[in-house]
């Protein structure tokens, strides 16, 4: 396989939160937005309510834990067809701790993935702990964060 490959994503996110004033002022406008790309389904999202976003829509932050626990379950699941480990269900509830500091802005402290999967037959543990591993290791999302990103399987 070579190596170096490059990967190119485009999407477009767009504000539709002008309320008719624009941003004349911190609460006169909505966070609404849409996030798109080429022959998908449209996404709508807003700010974390405590930025004054709507509870009922994705926000950014949520948007980045979940694209963390995709990629292992994604590398996950690949791995375990690879080694002949037949997944049959997994789910995640994965947490994201985010930091505030006294500027306003913030970052990522942490985020824990804790996975549960279900396997047909018998699964070896230290198989299931290999695949979890490899898959960390492997996630091109969590190899881009600044912070620690965990993983906890819940068994």
């Amino acid at each position: 396989m070579p190596g170096n490959r490059t990967h190119e994503y485009h999407v477009a996110v767009r504000w539709t939160g002008n309320l008719g004033t624009g941003t004349s002022g911190y609460r006169d406008f909505s966070r609404a937005h849409e996030i798109a790309a080429e022959g998908k389904p449209t996404l709508t999202g807003s700010a974390d309510p405590a930025f004054r976003g709507d509870a009922r829509e994705y926000n950014p932050e949520d948007l980045l834990v979940a694209s963390l626990s995709a990629c292992h379950m994604l590398w996950f699941l690949h791995l375990c067809a690879v080694k002949g480990l037949i997944v049959e269900a997994y789910e995640d509830n994965p947490e994201g701790i985010m930091v505030e500091d006294d500027s306003g802005g913030g970052r990522f402290r942490a985020v824990t993935l804790r996975p549960r999967v279900v396997f047909g037959g018998k699964a070896d543990p230290s198989a299931v702990e290999a695949c979890h591993h490899e898959a960390h290791e492997k996630c091109f999302i969590a190899n881009s964060m600044n912070f620690p990103v965990t993983v906890e399987p819940v068994y």
